[in-house]
């Protein structure tokens, strides 16, 4: 029994056309956790949240020389709710709010980091707190504070995509293997 050459040639192509889908999501999600939105706040063990604005301006630190210390709330320098409300400021660029305010753990730092550092970071279940894909997407969909990135308020740009879609993003890139670009 002959078989067609142009079924081998699928069958033995398809391992890398898979690879490229999965990064292709990848891609899509880390366009997400790589925007303003999210890294001004993915801040390493300084504790100090960055204010920067793709194609506006370089990355400072956060002005009033804030650090939100290791409770990663300000509680132990000025809490961040000092001047985080409940919700947005009406004015362009004012304290951006939401239910709680707060800076994400340390180990999680995504600032300046490239996008082989990130995906490495959130399949680490020691630095998600023993979180996987799911639990991840689970966050992204329903956490207030996360929800934030798509709505910040006057003068800021909004993350790409919804908090669905990025949920559904990461559920896709589980079943297509999570694999992580090569940087």
């Amino acid at each position: 029994m002959r078989v067609p050459i142009a079924i081998v040639l699928l069958a033995l192509a398809y391992p890398a056309y898979a690879q490229d889908s999965a990064l292709e999501t990848w891609r899509r999600i880390h366009e997400v956790f790589s925007h303003a939105r999210c890294t001004n706040c993915h801040v390493g063990s300084d504790n100090r949240p960055m204010w920067s604005e793709p194609g506006r301006m370089l990355p400072r630190p956060h002005g009033m020389n804030v650090n939100a210390g290791e409770s990663r709330i300000g509680a132990e320098t000025l809490p961040c709710g000092t001047c985080h409300g409940k919700s947005n400021a009406q004015i362009p660029h004012g304290p951006p709010g939401a239910e709680v305010w707060l800076l994400p753990p340390a180990n999680m730092h995504w600032f300046g980091k490239t996008s082989a550092e990130i995906c490495a970071q959130i399949k680490d279940p020691n630095r998600t707190r023993g979180r996987g894909i799911d639990a991840i997407a689970d966050h992204v969909r329903d956490d207030k504070l996360v929800h934030w990135g798509w709505t910040p308020g006057p003068g800021r740009a909004p993350a790409p995509y919804s908090a669905e879609q990025l949920a559904s993003l990461l559920r896709q890139w589980q079943k297509e293997g999570a694999p992580c670009p090569n940087e």
